[in-house]
């Protein structure tokens, strides 16, 4: 029998659905209600569209290079291992993991910002506020009601699996207004386990991607203690294997060291606690690296800021980007007839209101529908945003 930890989240006993309970699709399968979440998540088209959303390279042309939807399945299996390890609800903690990003505009972080200065008179974007938005509201497959109808447990976890917020966007207060979802308090281990889980996958495979690339050198990641102790290490245990492999074994190693300093540091945090309340109520993280770790991660984090996010070639990308998602909202934004009709059909009168319909538009795209869009409108398909 599978150990199960008291402050794991409970799927029979999860805090309800905003429009409650589903009597025409309730005997579709011997499936618990974080694991209906799950399965709903993966079957939407908002997830099926992030296999075409910039991760860290605009649309790339290699194959082997991660997007938004390998980067949620990779961090899915890396919350999937911690919540084992820690008796937490697997379910619950993948449905997080795989919908964290469903807020994501095309051309990633480039594709927000343009966004967020398109609706800044109009309260603003959120790719993270997005997400609650995208599945709360956009994403309608059901008869009966709007959004994917997802547990509160989910929703919570989703709207602060990166710690309580204080300030809410205009998104996530009307959301939080319809179904209120204690935005002031941690969320429970499993959103805080899909968060270290995000912060893990992106650290080491951005390494991958990098240096597949040719934007990361070796001996520059060498020049971090942390990295650099992984790489003797399997060039101690491996002297004869070509470099790609000892590569590939040093991002192995570092992810099982994140990993196995999660456990260890979240089983010392969480000792004592008999609830899932308990973790609401604790008034801090729990779930998490240790000092240490943090630190490592951190110096880490800005040395891939440094040189792999804001590498020439990817400013220069990103300005690009930029471009496309600015001009795309002004296009809409004067004539809506150039939107599908079933969007014009939803568009509001007035402003904000209507800006924000026309942003929920434009976030939905991938990269290469916003590309095609962009040049059906202004005669040219955008050039200079494949970076690799």
């Amino acid at each position: 029998m599978t150990f199960r930890a008291p402050y794991a989240a409970d799927p029979q006993a999860h805090g309800g659905r905003e429009w409650g309970r589903e009597t025409s699709g309730e005997q579709r399968g011997p499936r618990s209600a974080f694991q209906r979440d799950r399965d709903r998540i993966i079957h939407s088209m908002s997830f099926r569209r992030l296999k075409s959303k910039t991760q860290v390279f605009i649309s790339p042309l290699g194959d082997h290079y991660r997007t938004r939807l390998t980067h949620s399945l990779e961090v899915a299996q890396i919350g999937r291992v911690i919540a084992r390890a820690l008796g937490l609800d697997e379910d619950l903690t993948e449905a997080l993991c795989l919908a964290h990003d469903l807020g994501h505009p095309p051309f990633g972080h480039a594709g927000e910002a343009a966004l967020s200065a398109a609706m800044a008179r109009h309260g603003g974007f959120c790719h993270n506020a997005q997400a609650l938005r995208t599945v709360m509201r956009i994403e309608c497959p059901y008869p009966e009601h709007d959004g994917l109808n997802l547990t509160w447990d989910l929703l919570e976890g989703l709207a602060k699996h990166n710690g309580p917020v204080v300030a809410p966007n205009w998104a996530l207060a009307e959301l939080d207004d319809a179904f209120p979802l204690m935005l002031g308090t941690w969320p429970s281990l499993e959103a805080q386990v899909a968060a270290v889980a995000d912060d893990i996958a992106y650290d080491n495979h951005d390494i991958d991607d990098g240096l597949r690339a040719g934007f990361l050198e070796l001996d520059d990641l060498l020049t971090l203690d942390f990295v650099a102790d992984q790489w003797r290490a399997v060039e101690k245990r491996f002297p004869h294997a070509p470099r790609d492999r000892l590569l590939r074994e040093m991002v192995r190693d570092q992810i099982g060291l994140m990993v196995n300093d999660v456990l260890e540091h979240t089983r010392d945090q969480a000792a004592g606690l008999r609830a899932v309340a308990e973790v609401r109520e604790a008034g801090r993280q729990i779930a998490g690296f240790s000092p240490a770790m943090a630190a490592q991660e951190r110096r880490l984090k800005a040395f891939m800021y440094e040189r792999l996010y804001y590498h020439p070639e990817q400013v220069s990308a990103a300005e690009r980007a930029r471009d496309v998602v600015a001009r795309l909202f002004a296009a809409y934004a004067q004539d809506a007839r150039l939107m599908p009709e079933d969007w014009q059909a939803r568009l509001p009168g007035q402003d904000p209101q209507r800006a924000r319909v026309i942003a929920d538009f434009i976030a939905g795209m991938s990269d290469h529908f916003a590309m095609q869009a962009c040049g059906a409108i202004y005669g040219e398909r955008p050039a200079g945003l494949v970076n690799v």
